[in-house]
């Protein structure tokens, strides 16, 4: 007979990982208890330590997974932007349509950013933890200023526009959308706003 170990404790880890992140998003990290975590999962304490030494550890391993299906979601979106149009700007314009009409098609207000809730309590986590948050801040910029870099190569920018703050501002769009589109049980709010920043785009730029 297989041992099926191996596979139950990796899918053990999963489900923990799963409603820790829903349990975060709900009510923030420092009112998610390991004990509601093991409950809810059906395992013992013991059983949760195996996984994760304590709490920042388990902060350190949802933000790993948060960023990891980030980056995912960016280069799936970017690939089919690439594939239907070959020119940096153009194609930059799709990957925000294709991203707007993404989250447009989620049923209700999507249920907040990770990353974000993990910020606003960085108190509680170890320097590493919070050095991980913001090197995953890093990358959305990096990511974007490479395209925008593309774009300004082939159109000049009509007035001075600062790169990186442009690059920027596609995650403070995304997360004030998040925000605001949850305070207000509105889940149009963050496709509209990914719209604006995109006709902000197409306007920044000679085309």
């Amino acid at each position: 007979m297989l041992d099926m170990t191996p596979r139950r404790r990796s899918d053990t880890r999963k489900r923990l990982l799963e409603l820790a992140e829903q349990m975060v998003l709900a009510k923030g990290f420092s009112s998610t208890s390991i004990e509601e975590l093991i409950v809810g999962v059906g395992i013992t304490k013991s059983g949760f330590f195996y996984h994760f030494k304590d709490k920042n550890d388990l902060a350190r391993a949802l933000l790993e997974r948060h960023l990891e299906h980030d980056k995912a979601l960016i280069d799936e979106l970017f690939a089919r932007a690439d594939e239907l149009n070959e020119d940096p700007l153009h194609g930059f314009l799709v990957f925000l349509r294709l991203f707007a009409e993404m989250m447009a098609e989620l049923p209700e207000a999507h249920p907040g950013c990770l990353a974000a809730t993990l910020c606003y309590q960085d108190q509680l986590f170890s320097r590493d933890v919070r050095e991980l948050n913001a090197s995953g801040m890093l990358l959305w910029r990096t990511r974007f200023r490479e395209r925008l870099d593309r774009i300004a190569a082939r159109y000049p920018p009509r007035d001075s526009v600062d790169l990186d703050t442009l690059a920027d501002s596609v995650t403070t769009v995304v997360e004030g959308g998040l925000v605001l589109g949850r305070a207000l049980q509105d889940p149009t709010i963050l496709p509209k706003q990914i719209l604006l920043l995109r006709e902000f785009v197409r306007q920044a730029f000679v085309a």
